[in-house]
């Protein structure tokens, strides 16, 4: 089974930008965290980016040399969830959304026994994604946000099988990484989804009828309403893949409203996925 870590150790398994945020946070946090990752290409760049995000901590005052040395440290990859410890606080699990393969990865955790099992879904249904588990009591969503380091949200997603005290777990590790809650029941898109995935839906509509410019949209966003970032500039961070993976699940529970652009299907079918392929709404 392998040897037990101490109280307060984090996994995440996937080394995707959400899933590399995750493991940041945590271990910003003091929690000594692992990532699972079976490409070592991945692995190289995940511990790469943890190591670029603590220096531009330190740039910003947000961390002494010290402090970013010690958080660089508490973060190890592992090449697959059977060479992680048993008996972690959290195992979160951070790969593409695809309810089948998600299925899969998190049977596999649940077997190290975690404390708290979590998925860092934006869409998929939290009962569907427990429904091969053996303790879908301990298991719920824990929606992060883009950037992760950044946004102080996290979507607590409940499901029909959720125990009272999973939920107050998952809200106090939230709070533990300097993060706000909310819980959300177990409907598509949760809230968050849904507000989010509407708006850059219309925005690429607009955008296709050639209502204004990429950068005007988004100015408008900014300007107007105050949003960070614009919805198109936040399609290309979070990856069109996964707005358009989002979208085809919405759309198939709500109807036209969440109905796919023909913009964004061309943009995927080019390869043209964001920030992550170079090249999206913007060029990056």
């Amino acid at each position: 089974m392998g040897q037990r870590t101490r109280p307060g150790a984090v996994a995440v398994v996937g080394a995707g930008t959400m899933g590399v945020g995750i493991a940041y946070v945590f271990a910003a946090a003091g929690h000594e965290t692992l990532v699972v990752e079976p490409d070592a290409a991945r692995r190289d760049a995940a511990v790469r980016v943890v190591a670029e995000q603590a220096a531009a901590g330190v740039r910003r005052g947000k961390l002494d040399d010290a402090a970013a040395r010690d958080l660089g440290a508490r973060v190890r990859c592992v090449e697959a969830i059977d060479a992680l410890p048993v008996d972690l606080e959290l195992l979160v699990e951070s790969v593409p959304e695809r309810l089948a393969l998600k299925q899969d990865v998190l049977r596999a955790a649940e077997a190290r026994g975690p404390a708290l099992l979590a998925s860092n879904t934006s869409s998929l249904s939290i009962d569907a994604l427990a429904d091969r588990l053996e303790r879908p009591e301990a298991f719920c969503g824990m929606h992060f946000f883009n950037p992760v380091w950044s946004l102080k949200l996290v979507e607590v997603v409940r499901g029909t099988a959720t125990s009272d005290a999973a939920v107050e777990h998952a809200r106090a590790l939230t709070a533990g990484i300097g993060k706000q809650a909310i819980v959300a029941r177990d409907v598509a898109g949760f809230a968050t989804s849904r507000l989010d995935v509407v708006a850059a839906l219309e925005a690429i509509r607009m955008l296709e009828d050639g209502v204004a410019s990429a950068e005007d949209i988004d100015r408008a966003a900014t300007l107007a309403y105050r949003h960070p970032v614009g919805p198109l500039r936040l399609s290309d961070i979070v990856g069109l893949d996964v707005r358009l993976d989002i979208a085809e699940h919405l759309s198939g529970v709500y109807g036209a409203r969440f109905a796919v652009p023909g913009l964004l299907r061309r943009k995927v079918a080019a390869g043209e996925l964001g920030q992550k392929s170079g090249r999206g709404f913007f060029a990056w």
